[in-house]
């Protein structure tokens, strides 16, 4: 592992501060998207939102005089986000332009202070995508120290497991496959990208899209810095930066919030499924060694969770010099009950009996939370647009039986360096000032493995909605893919938004959860400090709302306030207003880790998350 301070955001602002920048000749004061803001229908709401992308700065006397003109660096391909697409992708073109000797300049932004600091997964690696891309992984030193030796699947009641066979050919096998550590290896394969030449820039958030004149994508630009907690500039203050490319690559995770508005843009969600999605709740154990077999890979369905609410558990022995296992938790967001709560059901599951004895008596030690695609190849918006692509988890190619979306999302990101390669280098003018449109990504992609696997799987998740629920999905899964092998002539649809699941509370049964024991389940904020999660604290908060007065008028009133129970970090919390009666919203922003739950799951689609300060967010060591 290479030391922190070869990625670290600090050495990042110096080296991007010395690139050759250019200072745009006619540079708008104010180049960012304004959301208009709903006309609160209480002028006595607190405010809370003070976001330059809801309160436009321009009508702000506060900015007046203030100097908005920003940089600009120009390379050939800009990727958005560090994880193992956008660094997959990144090492592809390395590798192109090294064997055919061509000049390629690639840079790669992200958000986190370091590369894999927010990076989160079970994780149990295929490596079919890793062997394409570097065949000599193991003489590398890739840190896939835990090939699987034993599969469990479970079903759980409440007192007793029930074994079930995984039959050969089922997605939940996993021999062949790796325990891993996700942010170990991401920050290995940033070694393997520096070491072909990519430039790599941590602790720089990219905030907003830029367009050409004809609407191509330009680039991005990075998110300004030194602004006050009340939106007013600090003496500090200053302008984030471009970066222009033939071709953009948004890599960004589950639920990007440049990928939403290029959604909008672009109109690249007409033609498939509304995306839904799932919440994954993961900690990491050392345990006594005599109740630590390695390469050991266990799940579970059922218990704690009714049969209609999607989910499960898994928990892997991990072969990392010590006794650890990393366990976790994943509930589907279609859940309808506003009193559920995904951190404190992961919490109870804890104490089952098939579980507990694996960690009594030992120590946690990491603790995080990130929202999953599971919409699957229904769900794939059009991948290609003028001047960018999207890849990796971003539009969504995670396998949900198998519980992996690793090895999809670097071969996307291999699949898009070698359909720009060939464009970006050949002699065309054009490329030098507007974006290039290379729908030969899309087209690729679907001739590939990728498309084979997710079409096989796409009716798994949606069989689930059913009058039996957990139970009628096994059943299919059993029946049809055992047999058919994901060859039925028909594909199901999913249930619609997983905001629009949530019932009201009047119609539901509040969830009565055991307190934590403090030696196998934890309250949330004990949980959150093992994130190793901090932001700057006076800088506006980046959960922002589009009405402040929705959360208690509506969220309050008709879904008992399911943000204070669907947030794994507790960032949402309605405490008594200050003078009179009632309530208010109180965000607790340096608590966020960055899974997008909140986002997904408000019932009025209220809240819009959009990066904070860059470098800010979990510090996660290897999740």
């Amino acid at each position: 592992m290479f030391p922190a301070s070869r990625y670290s955001a600090a050495k990042a602002h110096r080296c991007i501060r010395a690139l050759k920048t250019v200072k745009l000749e006619h540079a708008a004061p104010q180049q960012y998207t304004t959301i208009n803001r709903l006309t609160s229908s209480s002028a006595t709401t607190p405010r809370i939102t003070t976001h330059y992308t809801i309160h436009s700065r321009d009508k702000d006397p506060r900015w007046e005089g203030i100097e908005m003109e920003r940089f600009a660096d120009e390379a050939d391909v800009v990727i958005v986000g560090g994880g193992p697409a956008g660094l997959s992708a990144a090492i592809r073109l390395k590798q192109l332009a090294n064997e055919q000797e061509k000049e390629l300049r690639v840079c790669l932004v992200e958000k986190a202070s370091q590369i894999g600091a927010h990076t989160l997964s079970g994780a149990c690696l295929e490596p079919s995508a890793l062997s394409e891309l570097i065949p000599d992984w193991k003489e590398r030193g890739a840190p896939l120290n835990t090939p699987v030796t034993e599969d469990v699947f479970s079903l759980l009641t409440e007192k007793h497991r029930i074994p079930i066979p995984i039959l050969p050919g089922l997605p939940m096998v996993n021999h062949g496959n790796y325990i891993v550590r996700l942010g170990n290896f991401v920050r290995w394969l940033g070694e393997q990208a520096e070491e072909l030449g990519v430039e790599i820039y941590p602790g720089y958030a990219a905030s907003e899209v830029l367009f050409h004149e004809d609407g191509s994508v330009k680039g991005i630009a990075t998110n300004d810095v030194g602004i006050a907690k009340d939106g007013s500039p600090k003496d500090v203050f200053e302008r984030g930066m471009e970066l222009h490319a033939k071709v953009t690559l948004f890599g960004e995770g589950c639920h990007g919030h440049l990928a939403k508005q290029l959604y909008k843009q672009f109109n690249l969600r007409e033609n498939c499924e509304p995306q839904t999605y799932a919440i994954g709740l993961k900690e990491v154990w050392a345990i006594d060694k005599k109740k630590w077999r390695p390469g050991r890979v266990e799940h579970s369905v059922g218990w704690p969770l009714n049969r209609n609410t999607y989910g499960g558990s898994f928990l892997y022995h991990l072969d990392e010099g010590e006794p650890l296992v990393a366990l976790g938790f994943v509930i589907g967001l279609d859940y309808s009950n506003p009193y559920l709560s995904p951190f404190r059901e992961f919490q109870r599951w804890k104490h089952h009996p098939f579980v507990a004895p694996t960690l009594e008596g030992g120590t946690r030690i990491g603790y995080g939370a990130r929202a999953l695609n599971e919409g699957g190849i229904q769900s794939l918006p059009k991948l290609t647009f003028p001047g960018g692509l999207l890849i990796g988890c971003s539009p969504g190619f995670m396998n949900v039986p198998k519980i992996k979306g690793t090895h999809t999302a670097m071969k996307s990101g291999m699949l898009a360096a070698e359909a720009i390669f060939p464009q970006i280098t050949a002699e065309n003018p054009e490329s030098e000032t507007l974006g290039l449109h290379v729908p030969e990504y899309a087209e690729n992609l679907k001739k590939s493995w990728v498309w084979k696997e997710l079409y096989a799987v796409r009716n798994i998740r949606p069989s689930f909605h059913n009058y039996f629920g957990l139970y009628g999905g096994m059943v299919y899964t059993g029946v049809f893919y055992w047999i058919c092998r994901g060859k039925e002539p028909w594909t199901l649809k999913h249930a619609g938004l997983d905001a629009d699941q949530l019932k009201p509370a009047k119609e539901c049964t509040p969830i009565e959860y055991p307190k934590p024991d403090g030696k196998i389940s934890f309250d949330l904020l004990s949980s959150v400090a093992l994130s190793g999660t901090n932001h700057e604290g006076d800088q506006p908060a980046h959960l922002t709302l589009k009405n402040d007065s929705v959360p208690v008028e509506r969220n309050l009133a008709i879904y008992d306030g399911p943000e204070q129970r669907f947030c794994p970090a507790g960032v949402y919390e309605y405490v008594p207003l200050e003078t009179g009666d009632g309530m208010r919203l109180q965000i607790n922003a340096q608590n966020c880790v960055h899974c997008k739950t909140c986002d997904i799951k408000d019932p009025s689609q209220n809240i819009n998350w959009v990066v904070p300060e860059g470098g800010g967010g979990p510090a996660y060591n290897g999740m």
